[in-house]
């Protein structure tokens, strides 16, 4: 019947082989009583777990009805251990959350079973050891000779051939041991029981074979079946046909056990309904993405009333914006689109050329418009329903706000920031590109300036930011620092304003392009609030970069000295305040890291305005006060084509005769002044009596020694600085000679240095070239500006509705003016809402995706939880396979008990959302008049359950699987 040949069992533990049984033959009659004695750790349970299909021998062979197993599958073995073997454990291993007559049932759910057979196999069982009134009570209710006369009916209950027992008295007393094996031995009448035990009395006494094991190996056998306890038995040698063979697999697939889905869903119900509060607290856990969904689902109508809102809170950051020169985007793409299309009348016999570039140009040229903003300001001015619409109306200027900060080291330029450019990743061109972006107030992100203008609403600030030091600045000369919703400030813009060394990050790209080893200053700096607002910056007005040389005016920005002066003489500006962003803020106004106020800019374009250059270029409008040349205008164009090399040819000649002509000029009047030489030409507006009284008042014995004096004195003299009053450039022999002379002699000297520089200036002028340059360019190079004519205009709506209005308000003064009037502007709110029920719907989408991440997550918690009860149930697990389940039939039981926390969760949440929308319904009426009724459709409430179980389902796949895998040996011992 049973005949174990050669046994060996290794195990691999680390870098060793243990060896549990070494070479066991043993032959089994079919019905006796068999003991195995040994000491702990000979190989008494190992060679019991084989036997019964738990463990898997390394070597040899174990035959069953003279049937080698070495071929065996799992199934195989899950089928023997189900019909052949019943087994009974020291610990009795009964599955606490079933009853009894469920426990005992259980292994005939595996063999096919009817309900009915069962129960009545079952009850049969239990009579027969004694506990036929028992069949309802739990296993934590009986004593522990009922529930191992329980194992025992289990084992019996599917009447397999061999009952293995291990220590079934070990946990017993000594009464209800005696009673326990007085059972076993009147089973073994009928059945092979093999029972490994510590107790040689016990064994003695009731068994009628006795094996006894020593390091593995078999030492004894008191009742051999063939008298050659270490003779294995011979195999046949006759090799099974092919017949043989396919009626052993038809035997095989008839005896192969199966656990149905509606006995795992029993098991695993009854084992959460031992976890009431965890599986309930799971499933709730599980439901919160459901109940998400549904609610969505159900006051998906009421997104639009939300998306209004954000449009209403991000007005601020997104003007109507009206700038001096404009295009339309649409209308240009429009134009290219239909040029294009229109321009595709050829054959497809070759390849031609698409005049893309020139389209775009001629279509930019074509729609680019320049608005005239000094009118409709004034229109903007006078019009008294603009202040309630608007949160400010905001004028730009492309007058350049040139800020500079002082220190030992020298003046750094701090707006507009030359950071990137310094640092090698940008040019100049882009850099100034970037720069006229960021005067949009930051709306595309763009820009690299630090500092921008506040917006003129003081309540609106307010509203958006919190000021945690200082206070609000009330001057032109005032401004607030913003730091970030965390107090930091980026490092870009500690750099810009000089709290970090620039100069650290000179060149820094493009010696990390040339694979250079760089380091950056990656500290946490702390700054103190007053330290902070102990900041002071100064303003220097772009005249002021200029100084008039020889009738021009150069560009002293290179001179160290000169710039060191003029930021010195600039209007300082100082930190008043720390503002930060209000945590309820939805959006901020204030774009960059400096804040300044408005009338900055005015002051700003009133210097500019007032300043020496402007007004002279203003005065000579057809003069380059850079270089003393004439702009070119359309009527002298001409003339320059036609004369243009007899110009060039001349050049040189006008210039050397020029340059001639001054030197001549300025020496003679400097003689003259000095020598007191009535022959010299008297200046104008002065008498001869006025010339020669000044003359004596120089002391000079004669006029030969006072004219070598003034030569001697004069010669190297830079004459702008007499004319500016600036005598630092000045040598001590030039300051001395100037003091010597009378306030009338200065003023004569300057009068003449005046004439040269008027007789420099014609000279250029009239020399035949033209500047390169023109007014406008000019006047923009120096940053004037007229405050009624804006270069852009920046309108921020109160609201969505305001808007509205707003546009309704530009619409109407395009009626009321010609076509060169018209106003063309850009708004970008309109822009971004054009598709308003497209963005609804993605929102919709986007709100059920971010839902649904919640719903996966809950789905992968309730996979960890599944895992848990793996790791809870792991002795079940075992219990399982040692009475014939298969690994699917494992994964089944787990994964029904996946799909009933799914089921649970997903009604859960259609119902916490059914309830939910009463109140919701509610607030929506009293909070606003559009009628919406929350509801959830039938249809969505199933497909949303039904998610929910799929979800849950897939997430237990991987605890199912894990379960599914692990050693029944392993499990059983498991506590």
């Amino acid at each position: 019947m049973l005949s174990l040949k050669d046994i060996k069992k290794d195990y691999v533990v680390g870098d060793s082989t243990v060896s549990a049984l070494k070479g066991v033959s043993i032959d089994f009659r079919e019905n006796e009583f068999v003991s195995i004695l040994g000491p702990s750790g000979c190989g008494k349970t190992t060679l019991l777990n084989i036997i019964g299909g738990l463990d898997r021998y390394t070597s040899g062979d174990l035959n069953i009805n003279g049937k080698s197993t070495k071929d065996f599958k799992d199934c195989d073995w899950d089928s023997y251990r189900n019909h052949s073997i019943g087994f009974v454990f020291q610990s009795y291993n009964l599955i606490p959350h079933q009853t009894v007559l469920s426990n005992v049932e259980l292994a005939l759910t595996l063999s096919g079973v009817s309900k009915s057979e069962r129960r009545e196999r079952a009850v049969k069982a239990l009579e027969q050891v004694g506990l036929g009134d028992q069949l309802h009570k739990k296993p934590n209710q009986m004593s522990g000779g009922q529930m191992q006369r329980v194992a025992i009916a289990r084992a019996l209950v599917n009447e397999p051939d061999i009952l293995l027992a291990d220590e079934p008295t070990g946990a017993l007393d000594t009464e209800t041991s005696v009673q326990i094996m007085e059972l076993l031995k009147s089973i073994s009448k009928d059945k092979l029981i093999i029972m490994v035990t510590h107790n040689p009395e016990l064994a003695m006494k009731y068994s009628s074979r006795i094996i006894k094991l020593l390091d593995g190996k078999v030492i004894d056998d008191s009742d051999p079946l063939d008298k050659n306890v270490v003779e294995p038995i011979k195999k046949p040698e006759k090799e099974p046909t092919k017949a043989d063979k396919k009626a052993a697999k038809k035997e095989r697939k008839k005896l192969k056990t199966s656990m149905r889905f509606l006995t795992a869903l029993s098991l695993s119900r009854n084992n959460l309904m031992t976890k009431k509060a965890r599986t309930l607290l799971t499933s709730f856990a599980g439901s919160i993405g459901i109940i998400g969904i549904a609610l969505i689902l159900s006051i998906s109508n009421g997104v639009q009333l939300y998306i209004d809102q954000v449009q209403s809170d991000t007005l601020s950051s997104y003007p109507l914006q009206i700038t001096k020169t404009t295009a339309s985007i649409g209308e240009i793409m429009n134009t290219m689109a239909k040029n294009h299309e229109d321009s595709a009348n050829h054959d497809k016999d070759k390849v031609y050329s698409q005049n893309a570039m020139g389209e775009m140009i001629n279509t930019l040229m074509e729609e680019t418009k320049v608005n005239n903003l000094e009118k409709f300001k004034k229109y903007l001015d006078d019009n008294s329903d603009l202040k309630d619409l608007t949160s400010d109306v905001q004028y730009t200027y492309a007058t350049t706000l040139n800020v500079f900060t002082e220190s030992d080291s020298g003046v750094m330029q701090v707006n507009p920031s030359t950071l990137l450019e310094d640092m090698g990743y940008m040019s100049s061109t882009q850099m100034e590109a970037m720069s006229m972006s960021g005067s949009m107030g930051g709306m595309m992100g763009m820009g690299t300036d630090v500092w921008s203008e506040m917006i003129d609403n003081e309540e609106l600030i307010d509203k958006q930011y919190d000021v945690i030091a200082g206070r609000l600045p009330e001057k032109y000369n005032e401004v607030v620092l913003v730091v970030d919703k965390n107090n930091e400030i980026n490092d870009y813009v500690l750099y810009s304003l000089g709290l970090l060394d620039p100069s650290s990050l000179n060149g820094i790209v493009r010696r990390a392009m040339a694979g250079e080893d760089i380091s950056v200053d990656s500290e946490q700096h702390v700054y103190t609030y007053d330290e902070l607002l102990d900041l002071k910056f100064k303003v220097v007005p772009t005249p002021d970069f200029y100084k008039k040389k020889d009738g021009v005016w150069e560009d002293m920005t290179g001179d160290e000295s000169y710039m060191k002066k003029a930021v010195a003489n600039g209007t300082e500006i100082s930190v008043v305040g720390i503002l930060r962003p209000d945590e309820d803020a939805s959006s901020a106004s204030i774009s960059g890291a400096i804040g300044y106020r408005h009338d900055l800019m005015t002051y700003l374009i009133d210097e500019v305005d007032n300043s020496e250059i402007v007004k002279e270029q203003i005065a000579n409008p057809d003069i380059d006060v850079f270089t003393g040349l004439k702009f070119k205008t359309d009527e002298n164009a001409a003339d320059t084509d036609s004369s243009s090399e007899t110009v060039s040819d001349s050049t040189a000649d006008t210039e050397s005769k020029a340059d001639e002509t001054a030197d001549s000029s300025d020496t003679d009047k400097k003689a003259g002044l000095v020598a007191g030489d009535s022959s010299m030409e008297i200046p104008e507006g002065m008498t001869e009596e006025q010339y020669k009284a000044l003359m004596e008042q120089s002391g000079a014995s004669d006029t030969g020694e006072l004219a070598d004096m003034g030569m001697n004195a004069m010669g190297s003299m830079d004459m702008s600085a007499i004319q500016g009053g600036d005598m630092s450039s000045l040598t001590e022999t030039q300051k001395k000679y100037i003091a010597s002379l009378s306030d009338e002699q200065l003023e004569l000297m300057k009068q003449m240095l005046k004439e040269q520089s008027d007789t420099n200036a014609d000279q250029l002028a009239n020399s035949g070239k033209y500047s390169t340059s023109n007014y406008d360019n000019n006047m923009k190079t120096l940053g004037y500006s007229v405050v009624e004519d804006p270069d852009s205009i920046n309108i921020y709506p109160v609201d969505f509705a305001s808007k509205e209005k707003i546009i309704d308000i530009i619409d109407d003064y395009n009626d009321s003016v010609g076509e060169e009037d018209k106003i063309e502007y850009t708004d970008y709110v309109g822009l971004m809402m054009s598709s308003i029920t497209s963005i609804i719907n993605a929102i919709g989408y986007v709100l059920i995706a971010f839902v649904a991440i919640s719903l996966v997550v809950s789905s992968i918690m309730i996979g960890i939880i599944t895992y848990i009860s793996v790791l809870e149930r792991t002795k079940e697990i075992g219990i399982l396979r040692s009475i014939g389940a298969s690994k699917r039939d494992i994964s089944r039981v787990f994964n029904a008990e996946t799909v009933i926390v799914g089921f649970v969760a997903g009604a859960l949440g259609i119902i916490i959302s059914y309830l939910l929308t009463i109140p919701i319904n509610m607030i929506i009426a009293h909070l606003t008049d559009v009628p919406i009724r929350a509801s959830i459709p039938v249809s969505a409430a199933v497909i949303l359950i039904a998610i929910s179980v799929c979800l849950t389902l897939i997430a237990g796949l991987f605890p199912s699987r894990v379960a599914a895998k692990k050693d029944p040996v392993i499990a059983l011992r498991t506590e």
